[in-house]
């Protein structure tokens, strides 16, 4: 026995493959890239009874090994190239037992590669549920693999799948469920003696997709073309051909082995929920109701915890300012990335609300149903329900959604869905979002239940799905391309959302947000103190010497004149001249320069900018005084007007800029990387910049 086993956990989309990924690993995971593609690779580690480790390979969910994206490409290359490195010492198949004969096809192919199979036979409750009397027994023993039987939702059979694996971890290689060699008998002997490979499905399906796999050289995949062309091969005939040997030999199997005593309860069930849930007009309807429901329980379950958090970042300022030695250190510390932190930590029980209530859609199968109902408005401008799958990710984050067109085969519609994707308002915006609205959005209930502030973020969110839709609608004009795409989608029936996986998704988006945002807001902080903290020449001297004059003293008291000179040393220090440079440009939609240097400062990353204020106005004070950031900025007041910074106009007019402002380095550089031409994320910027800027202009100016 090995002491290490690795196993490639395969199945269709929506069979519970997460979900027994998550079972079989639980938070001992990690999250990284196939080598040399951009597609998330999934890895978690778990101990069987004797001692080994197993590393679980999360591949693609995917129908058949036939891919309709890169995604799916990777699934195949994984399963048939011996060196690469997720190459597996056995495959784990999950397969849906209400829908046998759709999932048995992919355990055919991957039989056929001769790899050590077990299928775990997920949903088994649901199956019993539907009076489905499925020979468990009889299938392994017609399939010739291991079948255990699991709900994977209440966590039945994972013990029972854990010693499958150990006990069959060297179990034989696969005899082929069909004849594959009288498919293509001279094109698959002519490759398999080229490439030196001993099985023939393996060369068959390299005969199929040789102009994608990256282990193949050019001149071997010259000699295929050359192969294919003196053996007149058809893809498409082949796989018509092959998918129909493979569905008779399913059919043969299931005829053995599963009884359908009844229409199934669960189906019925949906269909009538489906009825009003997708629905042309209700639809729409109910899931505006939805949204509503989701950022009322936002603003209102978030407020205490973020409180606590508050007091807690205000507490530990003043402990170190009262333990801590006075000097430059303690204020980087304390002024600069203390305060850079507090202002994006305290935002932690909104992210996670937000997620969760993410998971828990995508859980009960409602997510599905958004697409379905998406498709029918999307095709009028020019898209079609694939790209709904990205848009909605967009609510999480645009870069793993632009990373996901590329199962749209459109290349008008995956450039249009990859350019609007970013409109959507994402989870990086909600700090800026929450912040803002707190500020100028009175805390009332319309009605009694109807919270403002919730309201006014609902609305945010919906006006940047339109947004998208629109700069669509204009790009569909725009973007010249003949071909038509289509959209093909299964709607799994409703469950009950499994807790387990909220709890997982909602603990490893709170994880990354903390571990990625920290990062790059401790390292903006440190900057921004040392620019916040030093200015040009002698400014500073000039300062110190202005406010320690007899006349001054006389007007002002010791804690008047502390304030006073925090404040004209931050306006002359770097980031202040740096700030005052940019102040004209800005100034017409309701900015000051320190929203200038936030603006600046969050190109890294969006909720850099709460950071930036909190450092800005952490320097700016009082260091005996110590307030939230919320506070600080409640009471900023503009230094030439007397009045107000964060007003109803400007605090609006920022939440426009940010809705529709390219924000975001790591977006830029995932949209070059995914079309590979400059220009896309270059004119990208371009129009989001200018449509921030006309939308922020406008607002401004009507709201003053």
């Amino acid at each position: 026995m090995k002491d290490r086993l690795r196993i490639a956990l395969v199945g269709n989309p929506n069979t519970g493959k997460s979900t027994i990924f998550n079972a079989l690993t639980g938070l001992n995971q990690k999250v990284g890239n196939f080598p040399g593609v951009t597609v998330d690779k999934k890895i978690g580690f778990s101990k069987l009874a004797n001692n080994t480790t197993l590393e679980v390979v999360d591949l693609p969910g995917t129908y058949s090994l036939y891919p309709k994206s890169v995604d799916e490409t990777i699934v195949f290359e994984v399963l048939s190239d011996k060196n690469n490195p997720s190459h597996p010492d056995l495959v784990l198949i999950v397969a849906d037992a209400t829908n046998l004969k759709r999932n048995l096809l992919l355990y055919t192919q991957i039989a056929d590669l001769g790899l050590p199979i077990i299928i775990a036979l997920n949903m088994m409750d649901l199956a019993a549920k539907s009076n489905m009397d499925i020979d468990v027994d009889g299938l392994a023993k017609r399939l010739n693999v291991p079948v255990v039987p699991i709900a994977a939702r209440k966590t039945q059979g994972i013990e029972e799948l854990k010693k499958a694996i150990q006990y069959h971890s060297n179990q034989p290689f696969q005899t082929p469920t069909i004849d594959i060699e009288i498919i293509a008998p001279d094109l698959i002997k002519s490759i398999s003696e080229e490439l030196n490979i001993d099985n023939p499905y393996v060369a068959l399906q390299i005969a199929h997709q040789y102009q994608n796999l990256r282990y193949l050289t050019k001149a071997q995949i010259s000699q295929i073309e050359t192969f294919e062309k003196q053996y007149d091969f058809h893809s498409q005939k082949s796989q018509a051909a092959e998918t129909i040997a493979r569905y008779n030999f399913i059919n043969d199997v299931l005829l053995d082995t599963v009884k359908y005593n009844s229409v199934a309860l669960e189906e019925n069930i949906s269909n009538k929920i489906d009825h009003y849930l997708t629905h042309k007009i209700w639809g729409f309807v109910i899931f505006i109701a939805i949204l509503f429901a989701i950022f009322q329980s936002i603003f209102a379950w978030s407020e205490y915890p973020m409180f606590l958090i508050e007091n807690v970042f205000v507490w530990l300022a003043e402990v170190g300012h009262r333990y801590l030695p006075e000097g430059v250190l303690t204020n980087l510390l304390i002024d600069g990335v203390l305060a850079g932190l507090s202002g994006v930590m305290v935002f932690i029980p909104q992210i996670a609300l937000l997620f969760a209530f993410i998971s828990i859609l995508e859980d009960t199968g409602y997510m599905s149903r958004v697409t379905f109902m998406m498709d029918r408005l999307m095709r009028k401008v020019g898209l079609n329900g694939k790209s709904v799958v990205p848009m909605i990710g967009g609510l999480a984050c645009a870069v793993p959604s632009i990373m996901s067109t590329r199962t749209i085969e459109n290349w008008k519609e995956r450039i249009i869905t990859i350019m609007v994707t970013p409109l959507v308002s994402c989870s990086a915006r909600l700090p800026i979002y929450t912040l803002l609205i707190s500020l100028v959005v009175p805390k009332i209930y319309v009605l009694g239940f109807i919270n403002l502030q919730g309201l006014a973020l609902m609305s945010l969110y919906v006006m940047s799905i339109i947004a998208a839709i629109l700069v669509a609608w204009v790009m569909k004009g725009i973007i010249k391309s003949k071909a038509k795409g289509y959209f093909i989608m299964e709607l799994p029936v409703y469950r009950m959302p499994r807790w387990n996986n909220v709890g997982i998704t909602m603990f490893e988006s709170v994880r990354t947000f903390v571990t990625q945002a920290g990062k790059v807001i401790i390292a903006v902080s440190i900057v921004l103190w040392v620019l916040a903290s030093y200015g040009p020449s002698n400014r500073f001297e000039k300062i110190d010497e202005k406010y320690n004059s007899p006349s001054l003293l006389k007007k002002y008291s010791s804690v008047e004149i502390v304030r006073l000179k925090a404040s004209e040393k931050l306006e002359n220090s770097y980031a202040g001249v740096l700030g005052k440079s940019i102040e004209p440009s800005i100034k017409p939609l309701g900015f000051d320069w320190k929203i200038g240097i936030a603006l600046i400062t969050s190109f890294a990353a969006r909720e850099v900018f709460v950071g930036t204020m909190a450092t800005l106005y952490s320097v700016d004070g009082d260091a005996t005084k110590m307030e939230s950031v919320r506070e600080k900025m409640a009471g900023a007041k503009n230094t030439q007007t007397g009045l107000p910074v964060f007003t109803v106009a400007s605090a609006f007019s920022l939440m426009m800029f940010y809705a529709f402002a390219m924000q975001c380095m790591s977006t830029m550089a995932v949209v070059y990387r995914e079309t590979k031409n400059i220009k896309w994320p270059l004119i990208q910027f371009a129009y989001m910049l200018v449509l921030a800027y006309v939308a922020s202009f406008i607002v401004y100016q009507l709201l003053k």
